[in-house]
């Protein structure tokens, strides 16, 4: 593809929420392509199931590999789908299987940006993945919500909503239907340690001194009680558990099941009944499933029906890949879907980074060194050259190490979204095609124009078009975005722009827009 990089401000500025999406052109349809193993060694018939329920669902084309999706490659670089599912067992997926997929999507041509969406279809068995891949048949809005986080308080996106607070360790809040705000209370504590063993009770005495909030036994009577749509974690986890910070207790999996471990105590967590999304993305490690069928990502998607799951497969630290994620998400709720948004974060990273450094964007990280005090020697030497400052190169380590770590499992294409919230629709985009002249054509090299209309109302807010100031440790503003309807074919902007924008087949990134309320502003992409 041709590509016009201007370069970005100081300061990130400024995602315009899109109420309204319009595409009319006489581009084809977008290709989706499913990547699966040659021969599956167990239940061949039913994970072949799942195979072709994709392939059918969506017209797929059907790549097969022997050992590694990253086989395929080449011929994804011919068959260019702009959705790939990926249908594997969980034996075959670990952290280096999620970081190569994450860096693969990026080499299908000479940009730093991925090229198409990607999911893994998996589960703890083919029943599990085929139910994953059901799940995702019919849109779904997500109207309910259960978090250990105290960031969503807002809680403006949902008709109901619960949370239990991993920082500050004893507050809970809940809007029940019918509420517009949260109602707060403390977390009752627990005072019989019967069944604890010596280490929770050090642990305990030392942290509260004799009695602790149950947090994990609240977050359950929400979770088990709402059945919520969507699920937020960032509590401490690994592949095997998941705990709340000050909580005795723990959710581990076992036989493709969630299960509570309390002093004294163990039950399964109770089977859904409903899909949901579930997004542990302040979570350490839990969207890795380590090569094995036992790990807590199958559980959530097994005994949890979580269609999506989006996790970490290391440690966590940083946490722009995540939060940025769910930025994109909840700004401006209803504007992308889940896929979409974690897409369209993605993206933003790898721009940044390209403005920094090129090298950034493709020299792997050593995971298994701890760098979270340290700097990278790379990065000493880049600081160095570029007379950044200690913060400023810890900022760009914090990119670096988010960029190919987050899993994404679920389908690519799945229409699942926020609902949207009144009074804060106060923009639309649309965009329209039109057959440019034989001169126009001559001079520019391509055959369409692509016009992208933003119109803001009155009451339009800029504070809102940013982000609102969310997770602002971990994700500063957002950039204008827009998902093209349809991929573009060679798209490149005009002679004579100088706007900060980042344009790619996919999608186009505004950085300091400065919109303002009651105006039309317009984009030119030209495009074969």
């Amino acid at each position: 593809m041709k590509r016009v990089f201007f370069p970005l401000g100081a300061a990130l500025c400024a995602l315009l929420a899109v109420a309204v999406s319009r595409c009319t052109s006489d581009v084809e349809p977008d290709s989706y392509a499913v990547l699966a193993p040659a021969a599956f060694a167990e239940d061949a018939e039913a994970w072949e199931g799942v195979v072709s329920s994709l392939q059918q669902r969506h017209d797929a084309v059907v790549l097969r590999f022997e050992e590694s999706p990253m086989e395929l490659e080449a011929q994804l670089k011919e068959v260019a789908p702009r959705y790939v599912a990926v249908v594997d067992v969980p034996e075959n997926i670990g952290r280096d299987y999620v970081i190569a997929l994450n860096q693969m999507s990026r080499r299908m041509d000479e940009d730093p940006y991925a090229d198409f969406l990607w999911g893994i279809i998996t589960g703890y068995d083919a029943a599990g993945a085929q139910r994953m891949v059901d799940d995702a048949q019919e849109p779904m809005v997500l109207r309910t919500g259960v978090a250990s986080i105290k960031e969503l308080e807002a809680a403006k996106w949902f008709d109901a909503y619960a949370f239990v607070d991993d920082h500050q360790v004893g507050m809970r809040g809940e809007k029940k239907v019918g509420e517009s705000s949260l109602t707060y209370s403390e977390i009752e504590y627990r005072t019989d340690m019967t069944g604890a063993n010596e280490r929770i009770r050090r642990f305990v005495e030392k942290r509260f001194g004799k009695d602790v909030p149950d947090v994990l036994r609240q977050f359950l009577e929400y979770y088990e009680g709402y059945e919520p749509d969507l699920v937020v974690t960032a509590s401490h986890a690994t592949e095997d558990n998941l705990e709340m910070p000050g909580s005795v207790g723990n959710l581990r999996c076992r036989d493709g099941r969630l299960y509570v471990d309390y002093p004294g105590e163990q039950r399964f967590v109770e089977d859904r009944d409903s899909r949901m999304v579930y997004l542990p993305i302040g979570n350490c490690l839990i969207g890795n499933m380590n090569n094995t069928r036992n790990s807590m990502a199958a559980a959530w998607m097994n005994s949890q029906k979580a269609a999506t799951f989006v996790g970490y497969v290391v440690t966590t630290w940083y946490g722009r890949n995540g939060w940025g994620g769910l930025k994109y998400l909840i700004t401006n709720p209803g504007r992308y879907s889940v896929p979409e948004a974690f897409y369209m974060n993605q993206q933003d990273m790898m721009a940044q980074m390209q403005e920094w450094s090129d090298s950034l964007t493709v020299l792997p990280f050593d995971y298994d060194t701890n760098y979270f005090k340290t700097l990278t020697p790379v990065l000493e030497r880049l600081a160095e050259d570029r007379g950044l400052t200690e913060d400023e190169a810890f900022f760009w380590l914090g990119f670096w190490h988010d960029r190919d770590v987050l899993a994404y499992y679920g389908d690519p294409k799945w229409n699942v979204r926020m609902q949207e919230v009144q009074g804060e629709s106060d923009f639309t985009v649309t965009s329209e095609f039109e057959r440019l002249s034989r001169d126009e054509a001559a001079a520019t090299g391509a055959s369409r124009r692509c016009v992208i209309t933003v119109e803001t109302s009155p009451d339009f807010s800029l504070r809102r078009m940013q982000g609102d100031g969310f997770k602002e440790e971990h994700v500063l503003d957002l950039p204008f975005s827009y998902f093209f309807p349809q991929r573009l074919s060679n798209p490149v902007l005009p002679e004579g722009e100088t706007r900060h924008i980042v344009l790619d087949e996919n999608f186009l990134l505004l950085y300091d827009p400065a919109f303002e309320p009651g105006q039309t502003y317009t984009f030119e992409v030209l495009c074969d």
